[in-house]
């Protein structure tokens, strides 16, 4: 099954960079222009010039971006901002989180996993990917030839005992990195080396990984490899490219939170938002939700408590722009297995990221695949405030707010073979990109060739 190693990890020389806040950054796929800017101004060597070059150094987008972050990436290994570890490793990271007045650590580690094809059930996905995003991203991988930000995955173990027993290991030891970052969120970090990690491989070697998120890194990483094979020939087995870098930590973990991806659209014609609603009539129950006070504040405080109060059936919630009420839809018992049991799996109709993809955007909106599929024209919220927020301001035509997907079901649906449709998790928070880098060049002692 999985094949997972300790590798010599790139980090931060704290030395240099003494407040790691500065300079670390979300995965790529989460940051918007503004924050990007943001990560800019905040410190030279942030790891956004890596993660997500725009171009040029003033903003104008008149050179390679990915010519750029190679060249920063190389410059700051030579002026040691980043530090190569000279011994293999598996790095065990806590982070510390809050929903609502709840507080959370989430423990994991990071490790490389050997890359095998989706078909092959051992490491299994769960969503669908852009293709631009896809091609992009190779071409920086082309570019650098390092994996920038780790994949988030997962593995059972159902007593959670790999990661209490390496929790266990450093208990009482400083960690290598500790900082809060914007967000309030903080990260420590611990390199497993030795005694350790003896026995982490084989801990994992007869477990599946589940991606929860990083599925455009996953298979970049596959066409990278593919794209090294027919440049250079057959690779080595042990060559640093058969390998990505992952997080993983148990499902099981009580830290292991989900929440709700809500969709954010553009270009939707105001034709189409005015009957919406009369099109869902014939499959959901509408309930309006009018605006507080006045009529121009949206009611988010009521959406919030009708979508959890309303989990099952599925029940999405609706924000448009220029209507300042919103709206729930409460799909009709029945209607998913009616219109789509001969042609999706039940694992697949019991989820609302498939009523609102099959039944909201194809059938009554008439979106058809390629539609769905520009990722220029779709965005993402985390928080209902957030969404109903960026429709309001006119950023977004229409916003639809979703309960967030379980945890069962992802494994369900992965077990399964299935994918579910684009972005039907948001695994929070996020694994930050910056606390360790993984070069695939072969000189920088990937965990199969030190074995």
């Amino acid at each position: 099954m999985a094949e997972v190693f300790p590798f010599r990890g790139i980090l931060y020389n704290t030395q240099k960079i003494t407040d790691l806040s500065r300079v670390v950054v979300p995965p790529f796929d989460v940051i918007s222009r503004e924050e990007q800017q943001v990560a800019y101004d905040c410190h030279p060597y942030n790891m956004i010039r890596l993660e997500l070059n725009r171009g040029s150094e003033n903003g104008a987008g008149d050179a390679d971006p990915h010519g750029l972050a190679a060249a920063h990436f190389s410059s700051w290994l030579d002026e040691g901002i980043l530090v190569r570890d000279r011994e293999p490793a598996f790095y065990l990271t806590a982070t510390d989180f809050q929903i609502g007045s709840q507080s959370i650590c989430r423990f994991g580690f990071i490790g490389c996993t050997r890359l095998t094809p989706f078909e092959e059930g051992q490491v299994l996905p769960h969503e669908k990917t852009f293709s631009g995003v896809r091609s992009e991203r190779l071409e920086l991988m082309k570019a650098c030839h390092a994996n920038f930000s780790p994949i988030f995955a997962m593995y059972r173990d159902p007593k959670n005992a790999l990661l209490q027993q390496a929790a266990a290991s450093v208990d009482g030891r400083s960690p290598r990195i500790d900082f809060v970052d914007a967000n309030g969120h903080r990260h420590r970090l611990w390199s497993l080396s030795g005694a350790d990690i003896a026995g982490m491989s084989a801990a994992l070697a007869g477990s599946r990984i589940y991606i929860a998120d990083g599925h455009h890194r996953y298979e970049t990483a596959l066409a990278y490899l593919r794209w090294m094979q027919k440049t250079h020939g057959t690779l080595p087995p042990d060559h640093p490219a058969r390998c990505v870098m992952m997080y993983l930590t148990a499902m099981e973990s009580e830290g292991l939170v989900i929440l709700p991806a809500h969709r954010l659209l553009k270009k939707v014609p105001k034709d189409l938002r005015r009957h919406l609603l009369d099109r869902a009539d014939d499959f959901f129950d509408v309930e309006r939700l009018p605006a507080n006070g006045s009529g121009s504040e949206p009611d988010v405080g009521s959406l919030k408590t009708a979508l959890e109060r309303h989990v099952r059936p599925t029940s999405i919630g609706v924000a448009m722009k220029e209507d300042s009420d919103l709206y729930l839809l409460r799909l009709r018992e029945g209607v998913m297995e009616q219109r789509f049991g001969g042609r999706l799996a039940p694992e697949l109709i019991d989820i609302d990221v498939t009523a609102l993809r099959q039944l909201l955007f194809m059938e009554i909106m008439g979106f058809d695949n390629r539609r769905l599929d520009n990722h220029e024209l779709i965005g993402y919220a985390s928080t209902v405030e957030q969404g109903v927020e960026k429709v309001v301001s006119g950023e977004y035509d229409i916003g639809f707010l979703l309960n967030p997907t379980r945890i069962d079901q992802v494994r369900r649906i992965a077990e399964a073979g299935l994918i579910m449709p684009r972005k039907a998790t948001y695994f929070y928070p996020k694994v930050i990109s910056g606390l360790v880098i993984n070069s695939l060049r072969p000189e920088a002692g990937q965990g199969p060739a030190d074995r």
